[in-house]
């Protein structure tokens, strides 16, 4: 008899957990890892919610990185809001932060309000500015080759010139000379989610859908989003999946998805239950592995390293 197919679980912790103090988060984000979750994810928007002033989402996951050792931490940020070269140094600073677990969320907020925030117009083609963003991002992240950095004391040499590139992008909005001003991430590249409306334009490693019933090879990874109220009478959220039975329920419905993994959105009072509850039946029942503490997101995942594209052009080999 085959073992079952164990599902990667992660959980947002922006609803969940909406106090954002740093004893409040590092305690989320403790309960989390310890409960067995892949990763932890934490949104973000260029308007500020109604409460008031919130921390960017990287910073909260880079507080987060030292406060845990085997949990991904994936922020959301947005490409519109945010210059790409800033965007890729801070991303790949936060996988240097965490050791290689960190993931990015792409956001894609365009409304009037949220460009506002910096001043700029609507893009004349939403997708095409995303897919530039992403690319360049991705090619900064390899402007570094793997072992470009050689701190050679008795030459004070600290880098190898040779190892290290320019970009040369130029898309529709924006150019990038690079090299990037970071050395490449422990990854490679961060694991990168996007929703299922651009995966073909962001081509992510883990492809974020509502749909939980129809499983579609958009991405190596896809991930159902699930919203999570044990009480039945919970108000139905927009446009995404939910589930208002107990916790007890939650397992076998989990069990039965023909997915790679889940995104679970509970609301700050579930958000034990499912620690306490659903994940440890998940463990014993041989459904949940929980990520090894020094492991990579990627290698928690099951995802390849990437190769450094410029180093592989160096070979001959492109």
């Amino acid at each position: 008899m085959s073992s079952p197919k164990t599902l990667h679980l992660a959980v947002e912790l922006d609803g969940a957990h909406p106090e954002t103090s740093p004893p409040a988060l590092a305690a989320a984000v403790a309960d989390a890892e310890r409960a067995g979750f892949a990763f932890a994810t934490f949104d973000d928007a260029p308007v500020p919610p109604a409460s008031g002033f919130r921390v960017d989402a990287t910073v909260r996951a880079a507080y987060s990185a030292a406060q845990t050792s085997g949990i991904g931490l994936a922020p959301t940020s947005h490409v519109l809001t945010a210059e790409p070269f800033h965007l890729a140094a801070q991303l790949a600073s936060l996988d240097h932060a965490t050791h290689g677990r960190a993931a990015w969320i792409v956001g894609t907020a365009a409304t009037p309000a949220a460009l506002a925030t910096v001043g700029r117009a609507a893009p004349a083609n939403l997708r095409q500015e995303v897919a530039d963003v992403v690319e360049v991002i991705r090619r900064l992240w390899d402007s570094w080759e793997d072992d470009a950095v050689i701190t050679d004391l008795a030459t004070g040499r600290y880098l190898d010139p040779d190892k290290v590139h320019h970009v040369d992008f130029t898309g529709e909005t924006f150019s990038v000379k690079g090299p990037l001003i970071t050395p490449r991430p422990p990854q490679g590249s961060l694991v990168v989610l996007a929703a299922e409306d651009f995966a073909d334009v962001v081509r992510p490693d883990i492809v974020l859908t509502g749909n939980l019933q129809h499983r579609r090879q958009a991405a190596p990874l896809v991930f159902g989003e699930l919203e999570v109220r044990f009480d039945s009478a919970a108000r139905p959220p927009s446009g995404r999946t939910r589930y208002t039975g107990d916790p007890a329920g939650l397992v076998p419905f989990l069990a039965q998805l023909d997915l790679d993994g889940v995104r679970l959105h509970p609301a700050a009072k579930d958000l034990p239950l499912l620690n306490q509850e659903v994940l440890p039946e998940l463990r014993r029942r041989g459904l949940l592995t929980p990520p090894e503490p020094g492991a990579t997101l990627r290698a928690t995942l099951g995802l390849p390293r990437p190769e450094n594209r410029f180093a592989v052009s160096s070979k001959g080999i492109a």
